[in-house]
């Protein structure tokens, strides 16, 4: 149901119509939860993945991704064909954590203004107020983000990176967490303004969603016939204190050095490998930092062991990498650089840290 929440910036109290999914309307409010552990945080995401599965059939790989990449607290790149559910996801996703949603269609004559809000007269006061524009929620479906111009994407790219927007009357932050799943057609590219790499680079991970088996799809079926409805009703079984609380939780895993060392060396072979223009940034190494200590929380330990780092390798680096024309020629792409890599480097031994976790402290043990 719609509510009306009041964020003070400089100008003043300006009231911001949120959707939240679910009735805990006064989540905003709620007293904040301490840091999870990996066993607390496991069981939560894993009531949220069972609700986002009442919307969404199969797509198993594609929601685990999703749900390291909302606990890592970084923006999404979702690009695959239409109609694969890349909507419903985010939207699923957004009602079982009790965040607030929003769509905006990006298209060729969308302005900055349209997505950021701006200054509006009221003629009752005969003043300027700030109005806000789609980009202050939770959870933002940039639906087609090619298909808007540079200046619209440049908007984006500063809520992205500095999570506020500007507007004549000054700067307004958005309130966190503020996750952009953006989606983009790989094969309609007739009208679109690609993406930059400095706002690709911005995007935590790139996941592809893949057509559902026969199985799953004669699934969906049944479950349409069965609703008698268009609409799948997702239950929202956290609060929004309890997101953020999973979040900060990710800075309390523990990763051995070797690990990180591990992390820098596959970003290096990207640098280094003869098929590639551009290899990685240091981002990238970022990103790997956060999303294994986050699989590690999802797995339900406080420890990351190499599987986390080697299982998001791909989607987290594969999109930062520029293949030179020749290779791309041939069918070379980012993700095929970064298989090689994980084959080349060698894999740090971290059966220490990991036995003496395991042994010193039992699984529910905070962090």
């Amino acid at each position: 149901m719609a509510s009306s929440d009041a964020i003070r910036y400089g100008r003043g109290t300006v009231p911001v119509a949120r959707t939240h999914q679910g009735s805990n309307t006064g989540a905003r409010l709620a007293r904040p939860v301490g840091p999870l552990n990996g066993a607390e945080v496991r069981d939560r995401m894993a009531a949220v993945r069972a609700a986002v599965h009442r919307a969404v059939v199969g797509r198993e790989q594609a929601i685990d991704l999703i749900s390291t990449g909302l606990l890592a607290d970084g923006h999404l790149l979702l690009e695959d064909l239409p109609g694969l559910g890349k909507t419903l996801l985010a939207k699923s996703f957004a009602q079982a954590l009790g965040l607030s949603f929003s769509r905006v269609q990006f298209t060729a004559d969308l302005l900055p203004h349209d997505i950021t809000g701006g200054e509006v007269f009221d003629s009752r006061t005969q003043t300027f107020s700030f109005r806000p524009g789609p980009l202050f929620a939770h959870v933002v479906l940039a639906d087609e983000i090619n298909r808007a111009p540079p200046k619209v994407q440049s908007a984006l790219l500063e809520a992205m990176q500095e999570f506020q927007v500007t507007s004549e009357g000054g700067t307004h932050p958005l309130e966190r967490p503020f996750l952009v799943l953006a989606t983009q057609n790989p094969i309609e590219l007739e009208g679109t303004y690609p993406l930059p790499e400095a706002q690709i680079d911005r995007f935590l991970m790139r996941i592809s969603i893949g057509y559902p088996t026969a199985v799953e799809e004669q699934e969906i079926l049944r479950r349409r016939r069965e609703r008698k409805e268009d609409v799948a009703i997702v239950p929202q079984v956290l609060k929004l204190e309890e997101v953020r609380a999973m979040q900060r939780s990710v800075e309390e895993v523990e990763i051995d050095p070797s690990l990180e060392e591990y992390s820098v060396s596959l970003v290096g072979a990207t640098r280094i490998d003869p098929r590639a223009e551009v290899g990685s940034s240091p981002r990238g190494s970022l990103a790997l930092l956060k999303l294994s200590r986050a699989r590690a929380l999802l797995e339900g330990r406080d420890f990351v062991i190499p599987d986390d780092v080697k299982s998001v390798a791909i989607p987290a680096l594969a999109h930062r990498i520029v293949v030179k024309p020749e290779p791309w020629i041939r069918g070379v792409r980012g993700e095929h650089i970064l298989r090689s890599a994980l084959e080349r480097v060698p894999v740090p031994k971290t059966g220490n840290l990991s036995t003496d976790r395991t042994t010193s402290r039992p699984a529910n043990a905070t962090g």
